[in-house]
C-alpha cells in the first residue's frame, strides 16, 4: 500500500506546475485551505514560500505564509545584526527580526546561515534569547540543526591558529590527492568565505581563475 500511495503522489505531482517557475513537477502545496498553488522546494526563495520544518512540514505560499508580529524600531538604524549590510525598513520575507528585544534585524539568509552554523546554541544575535526566538524562526521557515556549533567542532579537530587545508569537494580531481595545494592555478585551495572549516581546489568545484570567494554547501 505505501509503494502504491507513493506511485500515486508522484503522478499527482508530475502533473502540476510549479507557480514560480511555471516547470511541472510541483510536489508541493500550500497548507492554506482552498488555496492549489503547488511550487518546487528549490524554487520557495524565490516564490517567497516558507517551508516550516518541524512538526507536520507545513509549507505556505507568499499569500499564505506567516508574518512577523514584530514592531518598527524607533531607532530607525536599518542595518542587519549580523552582517551589518542594510535591511529593509521594515519585516518582510527577506528581512527578519526578534520577537523578543524586537530591535534586532537581519536578512533572512544570514539569519539561516547563523542557525546552521549555531546549531543547538541558536539564539538572537542581539539579545542571545533563545526559546522564543527559535520557535519564532522555525515557525518563519527558517532551518535548525541540533549539531553542535560549528565552531566548537571546528576547534576540536583543528588546533588553534591552524589553517584548513584540504579539498572537501564530492570528487577530488588534484593527482597529488586532498591536501595537494598550489599558489596559482588548477590546484589552489580556496577555503569557505563564511565559515573557512571547508575547502576545494578550484578545478574540483570548477571555479575560475578569478574567483575571490567559494561558500561550501553547508552555508
Amino acid at each position: 500500500f505505501l509503494v502504491a500511495d507513493t506511485r500515486h503522489v508522484i503522478r499527482e505531482a508530475a502533473k502540476k506546475s510549479c507557480f514560480v517557475c511555471y516547470k511541472l513537477g510541483a510536489s508541493i502545496t500550500c497548507c492554506e485551505m482552498g488555496c492549489d498553488r503547488t511550487f518546487h522546494l528549490p524554487c520557495a526563495p524565490d516564490g517567497q514560500c516558507v517551508t516550516q520544518y518541524f512538526g507536520a512540514y507545513r509549507s505556505f505560499c507568499w499569500e499564505h505564509r506567516p508574518q512577523q508580529a514584530v514592531q518598527a524600531r524607533p531607532s530607525q538604524d536599518n542595518t542587519c545584526s549580523i552582517c551589518l549590510d542594510t535591511v529593509e525598513n521594515k519585516i518582510s520575507y527577506k528581512t527578519m527580526g526578534c520577537p523578543t528585544c524586537q530591535d534586532a534585524r537581519f536578512h533572512r539568509h544570514c539569519i539561516q546561515r547563523l542557525a546552521l552554523h549555531s546549531g543547538i546554541g541558536f539564539r538572537c544575535p542581539c539579545c542571545l534569547n533563545q526559546d522564543p526566538f527559535m520557535m519564532e524562526m522555525l515557525t518563519m521557515g527558517i532551518r535548525l540543526s541540533k549539531s553542535p556549533p560549528s565552531w566548537e567542532s571546528v576547534q576540536a579537530v583543528i588546533p588553534l591558529g591552524e589553517r584548513h587545508g584540504r579539498c572537501d569537494a564530492s570528487t577530488c580531481l588534484c593527482p597529488g590527492g586532498r591536501e595537494h595545494a598550489e599558489e596559482e592555478g588548477p590546484w589552489q585551495l580556496r577555503l569557505c568565505s563564511s565559515c573557512a572549516a571547508e575547502g576545494t581546489h578550484h578545478h574540483c568545484s570548477s571555479l575560475g581563475n578569478s574567483t575571490y570567494s567559494w561558500e561550501c554547501n553547508t552555508c
